[in-house]
C-alpha cells in the first residue's frame, strides 16, 4: 500500500498529514521534532505500515501552514497535548500507538503522563522524560562530563526574540550549519530547510521552544503505559545523564536501548534501527 496525504481540521487550524497501511490497522502517530517534518519518518512509516499498521504522521503546529499561529502562547504544552488528542478523535482511534522525536518526543511524553488511559504503547527517541531532562539541567555536568545545561544552551537562542532573522540570514546558513553539525545527512538536511523559506515559518518553529515552560513536567502524571526509550550516544543535545535517568521516571513496563554511533537524527540515520525495536514493542513482545 501506498502512502497518502490528508488534511486534519482541528478548530480554526488544518494540519497536513501523511497516512499508510491497512485503514484496518492497529493505530499509529508519528510525532516529529525540530527542525523537520513528517517526513522524518519517510523511512520508518512505510515498514510499519508493510507489518499492518495504520499509520499517521502529521505536520505538528507551526509546520502546517494552516496550523500555524504566530503567538508563543498558542504554543503551551495543553495546546500541543490538545492536538495530538484530537488527531486521535478525527481518526476515529479511541486508543492508539504515539512515537515521537526530539519535540515530538518531548510532547509524546506528556500525553503519556497526561492522557495515558489514551495509549496502547509509548515510544519516544532521544527525548528523555521531561522530569529527568529538568533534573540533568540543574544538577551540572556528571562524574563522565555530560553537562546538559551546556548542550541546551541554544534553547535560550532560540526563544529570544529576532532569532529568526539570524536563522534566515544568508540563506538559512545558520540553520543548514546547526543540522548538518548535528549529524543530519544532506538529503533530510535539504528536506528541512526547503519548510523555512519564509520568517513565519521559522517563528513557527521556534514558538515550540518559546511557548515551553519548565512547569510543564510538573504537570504530568506517572507513565505506566508500556514504554519504549531509544538514545543515541552521538546525540549532541540530549545527554546520557537525562537518558539514564528517565527510567525512574516510568512505573509501567520499561526498556531503554542505546543506538551506538547515532547522531541525534535517529528517524533519519538509522531508521532500520528504529523499525527493528518498534515492531515488537507495538506487538506487545519487546
Amino acid at each position: 500500500m501506498s502512502a497518502s496525504t490528508t488534511r486534519i481540521p482541528l478548530g480554526p487550524f488544518t494540519f497536513d498529514a501523511v497516512v499508510d497501511g491497512p485503514p484496518d490497522g492497529d493505530p499509529v502517530l508519528l510525532l516529529h521534532g525540530f527542525p523537520q517534518s513528517a517526513a522524518c519518518w519517510r523511512r520508518v512509516q512505510p515498514e510499519l505500515a508493510a507489518a499492518g499498521y495504520r499509520v499517521v504522521a502529521p505536520d505538528l503546529r507551526g509546520y502546517s501552514p494552516d496550523a500555524r499561529p504566530p503567538e508563543a502562547e498558542a504554543y503551551r504544552m495543553e495546546e500541543l497535548v490538545g492536538d495530538v488528542l484530537g488527531f486521535a478523535d478525527h481518526l476515529g482511534w479511541s486508543t492508539f500507538h504515539l512515537v515521537g522525536h526530539d519535540w515530538g518526543g518531548a510532547l509524546a511524553w506528556q500525553v503519556a503522563g497526561r492522557h495515558g488511559d489514551r495509549l496502547r504503547t509509548l515510544a519516544v527517541v532521544s527525548t528523555p522524560h521531561p522530569a529527568a531532562f529538568l533534573q540533568a539541567k540543574q544538577g551540572g555536568a556528571s562524574a563522565d562530563g555530560d553537562d546538559q545545561a551546556t548542550k541546551s544552551k541554544y534553547m535560550d537562542d532560540f526563544r529570544s526574540p529576532g532569532f529568526e532573522d539570524l536563522l534566515m540570514a544568508d540563506d538559512r546558513a545558520l540553520l543548514r550549519l546547526m543540522v548538518l553539525g548535528a549529524g543530519m545527512d544532506e538529503e533530510s538536511a535539504e528536506a528541512s530547510l526547503a519548510r523555512f523559506t519564509t520568517k513565519a515559518e521559522v517563528v513557527g518553529a521556534l514558538n515550540w521552544y518559546r511557548g515551553a515552560e519548565p512547569a510543564d513536567a510538573s504537570g504530568m502524571g506517572p507513565v505506566t503505559v508500556p514504554t519504549l526509550y531509544l538514545w543515541s550516544t552521538n546525540d549532541i543535545a540530549l545527554g546520557r545523564t537525562a537518558a539514564e535517568a528517565t527510567e525512574g521516571c516510568v512505573d509501567g513496563p520499561y526498556r531503554f536501548v542505546v543506538l551506538d554511533g547515532v547522531s541525534h537524527w535517529v528517524p533519519e540515520e538509522a531508521p532500520d534501527a528504529v523499525v527493528r525495536e518498534l515492531l515488537p514493542h507495538l506487538a506487545g513482545t519487546g
